[in-house]
């Protein structure tokens, strides 16, 4: 059963934003409370935070769809909705996360490093935050927004300074666990490493972490047995070692051959060319390998390897080798530029910029784009005459209308606003910003030739009674 998962393809989505309540308040002997509909709650975040204690992302390959809650809607006498809780999702130190096209979003490396993979969507405004002077009781309120949705991939590559490569069964795992206090699988069959192994190595005042990554074989690169799986934990590293089997019993090879063979796949992997390289020759307790291991060594070190003869059953070189290794870790941390504390940048917005661009596409469609638009539009109950007209004084008071006209639009023209796969199309009817004198009952706007159904019969029944008042008043009686 599998234990290790260091790639998963997560799909997240976070919580809606409440709907804003229409409420008048109604109480005895006060016909005229006001409204009183209160705010939708926030929806909630899907949040990625390091946390060290855990090491893979089996969870996720198990359970990849992961959704926060929802924002409450709000209630009248002024009652805000609940906001939805964020879902907090632990990864281990190291993870990358990119979008489904590979672009990197975030790199998550440190204890309590995190990362909103999805924003909650924002609660709607009740019809009590949307009084004013001139529109004392709206009959509408604005909808919650939708939370952003979407797939992301999450990659572990493991934080360590030191990397073990080497064919399978050359002696990595038993490194790993003479030199620090990690328990590896070891058994003399190819492929025992099925995971990388991480160990914490102390030489004198240097502590650092050696990865034991799973066996490489000719085209692992390409994805031939398990190179390519974990090739991606040692890019992280400041040194490779190179782990050769002096002893090993296969006639076709020999320590030379190997070190070449997993150089190139190395190199095909790529970027891994700047790391300096240590070549241990390993199981030198046995009398060949010591004899293989004398007479290989002169021509590795003509290559420019530092060349280290040991043996981790017998615990022969362990200590030379440590120390060499704390002393490279030291190095490339010295190496490394200062991080210096964030810098808070502010980029006040251009004198020109209006928020939002009307383009006009081939087929002689307006499409605007921008976030205040869109937004505005998902918070917009089509069903509301009143609501309706609230979103055409707002995108008047924007500047769409303006632009629209600059850009050549007549009235009749169809108007999308959002992308191609989302937006909302209308026929435009250029309009002038309404005041308290264009509004009626609530819920209604004179601007609309086509009312509601209901808001009609209202309208009729009115005009009856009308008709039978003025037939009353000029009846006289003999």
């Amino acid at each position: 059963m599998t234990t290790f998962v260091d790639r998963v393809e997560l799909h997240v989505a976070a919580g809606n934003g409440g709907h804003g309540c229409a409420s008048v308040h109604r109480e005895k002997f006060k016909p005229l409370g006001g409204p009183d509909g209160g705010n939708g709650g926030r929806g909630g975040d899907v949040i990625l935070v390091v946390d060290q204690s855990v090491t893979t992302l089996l969870d996720y390959h198990h359970s990849p769809h992961r959704k926060a809650t929802n924002g409450k809607p709000g209630e009248g006498g002024n009652r805000s909705g609940k906001d939805g809780q964020d879902l907090v999702l632990p990864v281990p130190d190291g993870t990358v996360v990119l979008d489904t096209q590979g672009n990197v979003l975030a790199d998550l490396v440190g204890q309590g490093t995190t990362y909103i993979a999805a924003e909650g969507g924002r609660g709607g405004l009740g019809n009590a935050a949307l009084a004013s002077a001139r529109r004392k009781a709206p009959g509408f309120a604005l909808l919650g927004v939708p939370g952003r949705s979407g797939d992301i991939v999450l990659e572990l590559k493991t934080v360590a300074d030191v990397a073990l490569v080497g064919y399978p069964s050359a002696g990595k795992s038993s490194l790993i666990s003479v030199l620090s206090a990690a328990k590896p699988k070891i058994a003399d069959y190819p492929f025992t490493t099925l995971v990388p192994n991480l160990g914490v190595v102390t030489a004198g005042s240097t502590v650092y972490t050696i990865a034991d990554v799973p066996g490489l074989i000719p085209g692992a690169s390409q994805g031939r047995g398990l190179g390519l799986e974990f090739l991606r934990h040692v890019e992280r590293c400041s040194v490779l070692v190179h782990v050769l089997d002096t002893a090993t019993l296969e006639s076709d090879r020999d320590p030379a051959s190997d070190l070449d063979v997993i150089e190139e796949e190395l190199r095909q992997y790529g970027g891994l060319d700047d790391r300096p390289r240590i070549v241990v020759l390993n199981k030198v307790d046995i009398p060949d390998g010591q004899d293989l291991a004398e007479m290989i060594r002169p021509d590795l070190e003509a290559r420019g390897y530092r060349v280290f003869e040991v043996s981790a059953v017998a615990h022969q070189g362990l200590k030379e080798l440590s120390y060499a290794l704390a002393e490279i870790v030291a190095e490339a941390r010295a190496a490394k530029p200062v991080e210096e504390a964030t810098r808070i940048v502010i980029r006040p917005k251009a004198v020109d910029d209006a928020g939002f661009t009307v383009t006009r596409e081939e087929d002689g469609l307006f499409r605007v784009r921008g976030e205040k638009p869109e937004r505005w539009v998902r918070q917009t109950d089509f069903n509301n005459d009143e609501a309706v007209g609230y979103l055409a004084d707002r995108l008047n008071r924007l500047g769409v209308e303006e632009k629209l006209m600059k850009a050549g639009a007549r009235a009749g023209d169809g108007v999308a606003i959002g992308p191609e796969d989302d937006a909302v199309v209308f026929d435009w009817e250029p309009t002038v910003m309404a005041g308290a004198e264009m509004l009626g009952r609530r819920g209604e706007d004179h601007r609309f030739e086509a009312p509601r159904p209901a808001a009609q019969r209202r309208r009729d029944r009115d005009a009856e009674r009308d008709d039978a008042q003025r037939e009353y008043e000029g009846f006289e009686p003999f």
